[in-house]
């Protein structure tokens, strides 16, 4: 059974326009579509991101992914998976799921660690040859995002 909180962060999502789309076979995951931010690479992109809270969420942080491909040095282009602090060893009960949302995945898109890379090709890239990076994710988020 989902705690207060948890439903309480659900509906905070809903009003700040992301669906909660709950798994019927884990009460614990779920879905939501996220938007590339303005005036990022990711602009006019679209992406489900599945999310699994821990038994012991707020103290323990979700698991976040992306289901469609994101070229970023910080997310994995096959699984999905962030690397970011904020969902790992910075995460602190006082954050919420609409913060993962609306600050965490934005200003990671905003502004990739290339020395932390999970998509070495990415980094690399970045590092080496900042306008065909930028082509390359522009590209692939033409290719990769949901349709409307």
């Amino acid at each position: 059974m989902l705690n207060r909180r948890v439903l309480k962060e659900f509906e905070n999502l809903e009003k700040s326009g992301f669906t909660v789309n709950r798994d019927e076979t884990d009460e614990r995951s779920f879905t939501t579509f996220f938007y590339g931010p303005k005036d990022s690479l990711y602009e006019g992109g679209k992406w489900e991101l599945t999310i699994y809270l821990p038994k012991d969420y707020p103290f323990k942080s979700p698991s976040v992914g992306f289901k469609n491909r994101i070229y970023h040095p910080n997310i994995d282009f096959e699984s999905g998976t962030i690397c970011l602090d904020a969902l790992n060893s910075a995460w602190s009960p006082m954050f919420s799921l609409i913060n993962i949302f609306e600050e965490f995945i934005p200003q990671l898109l905003h502004d990739c660690n290339p020395e932390d890379p999970l998509n070495i090709d990415a980094a690399k890239l970045l590092m080496e040859d900042r306008e065909e990076y930028e082509n390359k994710v522009r590209g692939l988020v033409k290719k990769f995002s949901l349709k409307e």
